[in-house]
């Protein structure tokens, strides 16, 4: 069994339905296909729900006219059959009607995640119509049948496992297509995967089902060593272990969540990521195996505040560190990097949303001082195994960026510093040009 996940972008259009259509056709064996909503759609409903919530009933019913309209010229293209067309229009109808009826209620948090739910379903309905015309053998399942988060809003695997497991021995087919992103929750609603979306279904898919691998289908050639927006000469990189992709995920590389692939980690279930636009370009797979490299990966983390505090009260005491945390526990922020001395404890965060309740509970432990505009650069690789060098061959070239903070040891994957976002473009071009001189030289052959 093999899971391939499908992005927006991968399903923004009708060409490329037919795309995604023949890149599931074409592989083997028996599959479960996972749908994001059509590019934009998402946005769309969350607009719309926006509105109903500040009670401008005409906005919103304007943009569910338009997203029906939308759906309606997808469907008149992509369904050759009379026969299946007229299907999409009685899905398609149903969906409307419920959009309708949802703005005629009063706003609530339920059917906020009701209209959330819709760009996943209407997707794969319409790819379900298409492939059974493109295809035939394969069966629609509704993610709502199995995909399942506690009342802390955690997917329970072992529940997913049973229900899945259970939906599909009621069918015989090779190919099954069902929703990203949605769930049910303990009160047995629709809900959502907040973090990861489609990513993490899919690999929660994939590991309650054992498959042999996950596929992650987008519109990037897998997993780039920089960031291709801000630095030439950037390559895919063929392999990653789960550790060093978790780190590049965290520190800013777009193409994965970072709890995404925690499920495939646990399982040992590989994870391809491929390109929906380029399918011959190999992607880069991530696995337990992958061969040990001195450097992977550079990535970015923008939008990042610094949070220095220096008291003497620290010199030579204990629990000062545990009160400290507990100031960020209680305001529910987590802390990215950390650096101390005897004298001082500098953190950074990434949401602000609390930043005057922390310093104010701060202030009573010492004197404080807020950095912001900064981004954090993150250094990928086994750098436990080639420690010597490394870290000239970082900094050396970076003598004229000022740093801010300087953190490694934590994990063996991970060397990362912090610098103003005014500097990161011209950090992330200095380290692609001093780390990966050999390697871009030899892609740039290649091509």
């Amino acid at each position: 069994m093999i899971v391939l996940k499908f992005g927006g972008t991968s399903v923004g259009s009708v060409e490329n339905f037919r795309k995604v259509a023949k890149i599931v056709q074409d592989t083997s064996g028996e599959k479960i296909v996972v749908l994001s909503a059509m590019s934009g759609v998402t946005n769309t409903l969350v607009q719309i729900g926006e509105l109903l919530k500040r009670r401008r009933k005409q906005e919103a019913l304007q943009l569910i006219y338009g997203l029906n309209d939308k759906y309606l010229s997808v469907a008149k293209e992509l369904l050759d059959s009379d026969e299946c067309f007229f299907k999409a229009q009685v899905v398609l109808k149903r969906y409307y009607q419920l959009m309708l009826s949802i703005a005629e209620e009063s706003f609530s948090l339920k059917n906020q995640k009701v209209i959330m739910a819709q760009g996943e379903l209407v997707s794969t309905n319409l790819f379900q119509l298409y492939f059974e015309e493109f295809d035939g053998d394969s069966v629609l399942l509704s993610a709502l049948d199995f995909m399942y988060i506690d009342q802390d809003g955690e997917p329970r695997p072992a529940v997913i496992r049973e229900r899945i497991h259970k939906v599909l021995s009621n069918h015989n087919a090779k190919t099954f297509i069902t929703q990203g992103f949605i769930c049910r929750n303990e009160k047995n609603e629709i809900d959502n995967l907040n973090r990861g979306g489609s990513d993490y279904s899919a690999s929660l898919i994939g590991s309650a089902v054992n498959a042999n691998e996950i596929q992650i289908w987008t519109d990037i050639d897998g997993m780039h060593n920089n960031d291709p927006r801000y630095v030439d000469h950037t390559f895919s990189v063929k392999e990653l272990s789960f550790d060093e992709a978790a780190e590049l995920a965290y520190f800013g590389a777009k193409i994965l969540h970072p709890q995404s692939i925690i499920p495939a980690k646990l399982s040992n279930i590989p994870v391809l990521l491929k390109n929906t636009f380029k399918p011959e370009s190999p992607g880069t797979r991530i696995h337990n195996k992958a061969k040990v490299q001195k450097i992977r990966a550079i990535a970015a983390k923008d939008h990042i505040t610094a949070i220095k505090i220096k008291s003497y009260r620290m010199l030579m005491a204990y629990g000062f560190l545990k009160k400290i945390f507990e100031v960020f526990e209680d305001h529910k922020t987590s802390i990215d990097m950390i650096t101390t001395s005897e004298v001082a404890v500098s953190l950074t965060i990434d949401n602000t949303s609390k930043l005057e309740a922390i310093k104010s509970e701060l202030e009573g432990f010492g004197n404080i001082e807020v950095d912001s505009d900064l981004s954090i650069i993150c250094i990928a690789g086994d750098l436990a195994q080639n420690k010597r060098g490394i870290t000239s061959a970082i900094f050396n070239g970076l003598r004229d960026i000022p740093i801010r903070m300087i953190s490694y040891g934590g994990s063996n994957y991970n060397l990362s510093f912090l610098v103003k976002t005014s500097d990161k473009i011209a950090v992330l071009n200095i380290l692609n040009e001093g780390l990966f001189s050999e390697l871009i030289s030899e892609s740039v052959v290649q091509a």
